[in-house]
């Protein structure tokens, strides 16, 4: 299986946005945040977390059923029918 995966530059964000401080509870502005920091280890994890779920997704369609001892007689059967007798 071959996965390419792609992301957009995170956005610089040249002035600080209205929030609040956690701990005094008081509005104040978030820093400045540049978008040259590398965003790419923590898109793995969702770019995995992705794969996992598209390849669950077709191994249901291929085959399906309603409890995990059910796909795994289906998936027997497929593999039994690709043997060459």
């Amino acid at each position: 299986i071959i996965v390419r995966g792609y992301m957009k530059p995170i956005s610089t964000l040249m002035k600080g946005l209205n929030t609040i401080d956690i701990s005094t509870k008081e509005a104040v502005k978030a820093a400045k945040e540049r978008s040259d920091v590398c965003a790419v280890p923590a898109a793995g994890v969702v770019g995995e977390a992705m794969a996992a779920i598209t390849i669950a997704n077709t191994l249901l369609e291929k085959f399906g059923g309603d409890s995990i001892s059910e796909i795994k007689n289906n998936h027997k059967a497929y593999l039994d029918g690709l043997k060459v007798k």
